[in-house]
């Protein structure tokens, strides 16, 4: 073994085995082994005893939003990355949007990696982007080491990452295919968005009807399409409309290289509990209401 530098002790220790007593050893910052509860702490270490405080691998959240550099005024790498070490995450994979530079070229993806240098408190990671007119950039960026690739199929909400039609996404999901890389996607289809009812207002039920289930349907449904023909590997990200869910179980019977996500917000609130003028809810896709989160669950529950 190793030279250990640390004993963590604790009554509920979570492992692939279950839920036990047992001190885990800690050398250079990463685990060497789990040991019994009582195992002798070496000369070198340093014991730390958590009781009954559960302990567990450090989590890794892939869906960051962290807006650095650019709009740190909504969240930069120093207090996005010691929220994630609070919240027992130890790392994050940054979203390629809302900061200025976006992660669309090697060269934006350099400045974020020096500014995340500098300011980090957890491990980082980075998606790029892909957007209309970088196809040729995507190959360098998956050499430089991002972990794939997020698109928009509606409007992203900023200028500098606008959003992927079908042709472009066919271009770039064909290039991304011959590296063997990732797309991950924003799946709401616009021409649903647009045709929704758009009311101003307070009332989130209005808020609900301007963002339709068969927005993201449809997106789904077209993503998959080109995911088959290309034989792409495709995520769909922040699922919210639980009809999509038998689109997906079947595409995955089928061989689709298609995986799917949902979000805490869509598993644990619903639209009916929602307050009207309430804009902390506010997010697309939306909340919806709760008989569409149990089937959600159930999703969850099943490996869809």
């Amino acid at each position: 073994m190793p030279d250990i530098q640390l004993i963590l002790r604790s009554t509920q220790v979570i492992t692939p085995d279950g839920t036990r007593p047992a001190s885990i050893a800690v050398s250079g910052g990463s685990i060497a082994a789990v040991l019994p509860y009582d195992a002798e702490v070496p000369s070198t270490a340093r014991l730390e005893d958590v009781g009954d405080h559960a302990v567990l691998p450090g989590l890794v959240d892939t869906h960051v939003h962290v807006n650095d550099p650019g709009r740190t005024e909504w969240e930069g790498f120093w207090t996005a990355t010691r929220a994630a070490a609070a919240g027992g995450i130890t790392t994050i994979v940054d979203m390629p949007l809302n900061s200025l530079p976006p992660t669309t070229t090697v060269e934006n993806l350099r400045v974020k990696q020096e500014v995340a240098r500098t300011k980090a408190h957890v491990d980082v990671g980075f998606w790029g982007g892909a957007l209309p007119d970088n196809v040729k950039d995507l190959r360098p960026l998956h050499d430089a080491g991002v972990f794939g690739f997020k698109c928009f199929l509606s409007p992203s909400g900023v200028d500098e990452f606008p959003e992927l039609d079908q042709q472009q996404l066919a271009n770039s999901l064909g290039e991304i295919t011959d590296f063997g890389g990732l797309l991950i996607v924003h799946a709401e289809d616009p021409h649903h968005l647009t045709a929704a009812p758009q009311r101003n207002g307070r009332r989130y039920a209005d808020f609900l009807a301007s963002r339709p289930r068969d927005a993201e349907n449809t997106a789904i449904e077209n993503l998959i399409a080109q995911a088959r023909r290309l034989g792409a590997r495709v995520h769909v990200l922040h699922l919210s409309s639980s009809d999509a869910l038998p689109l997906i179980a079947a595409a995955k019977r089928e061989g689709v290289r298609v995986t799917v996500e949902s979000c805490p917000h869509f598993l644990t609130l619903t639209a009916e509990e929602v307050p009207d003028g309430a804009t902390e809810f506010k997010c697309c896709p939306p909340i919806r209401e709760a008989a569409n989160q149990d089937i959600l669950w159930a999703g969850l529950a099943d490996g869809t």
